[in-house]
């Protein structure tokens, strides 16, 4: 029978599906940018819903990687408002490497800092996330999120995909004696789709709300800096 019709057979009398590829037996996925030219990249649905369950920690004297999206999206109350950023195109309040950021960005200044969709692009990670914290006033807190189950970036260096289990290990080290709180979100559906470069318009709600640890999107971190 060969190879093909074997597996299908034992398939057939294990009363397991079949699959029915359609156009998606295909080498190539229908976009090259996340899904931005047909609509919303399917990791920001993730993205967004964490920063809003968040949305109330997200006040007072706050910093965000790159533009100051989601602190004006989801804030409230805000003091001040700063960004940090190694590229000058965003126009940050400062411009450096976050891992040799000591003398640039001032220590325990900020009630929050938010890095969406970042971690995966620091080249020097440790050095990075001690610094992340650095920043942050005693209580204050880190929202992140981190590319889990995706293709590789053809725009941005990028360098790692740890599981939630990974970040876990990784922030143990970095932010020792901080609540931390690591979670990944998505499903199998989700991430073939994302992968694919398909969009969340083209997914219904409850395809993008079902949660299988197995097959995380993206990685939330929530980190809450000890009080002294």
């Amino acid at each position: 029978m060969g190879p093909v019709w074997t597996t299908r057979l034992i398939c057939i009398v294990k009363g397991l599906g079949l699959p029915r590829w359609g156009n998606l037996r295909r080498l190539k996925g229908f976009s090259n940018c996340h899904g931005c030219d047909r609509g919303t990249p399917v990791d920001r649905y993730y993205v967004d819903r964490f920063f809003e369950r968040h949305s109330a920690e997200i006040t007072g004297d706050v910093l965000e990687i790159d533009q100051n999206i989601y602190t004006h999206r989801y804030g409230h109350d805000l003091h001040t408002v700063h960004s940090v950023d190694i590229d000058p195109k965003s126009e940050p309040t400062f411009l450096c490497d976050l891992a040799y950021s000591e003398n640039i960005v001032p220590s325990e200044s900020y009630d929050a800092f938010l890095l969406p969709c970042t971690l995966h692009h620091f080249r020097e990670l440790e050095l990075c996330l001690r610094n992340v914290l650095r920043v942050v006033k005693p209580g204050g807190v880190i929202l992140a999120t981190c590319a889990g189950l995706i293709r590789a970036d053809i725009e941005d260096i990028d360098f790692w995909h740890p599981t939630p289990a990974g970040w876990r290990e990784l922030l143990k080290k970095a932010w020792p004696d901080c609540e931390v709180t690591v979670e990944g979100e998505g499903n199998c559906l989700s991430a073939i789709a994302f992968n694919l470069g398909l969009a969340l318009e083209e997914l219904k709600p409850r395809e993008l709300d079902y949660n299988d640890g197995l097959y995380p999107v993206v990685t939330n971190i929530y980190c809450r800096k000890p009080r002294r």
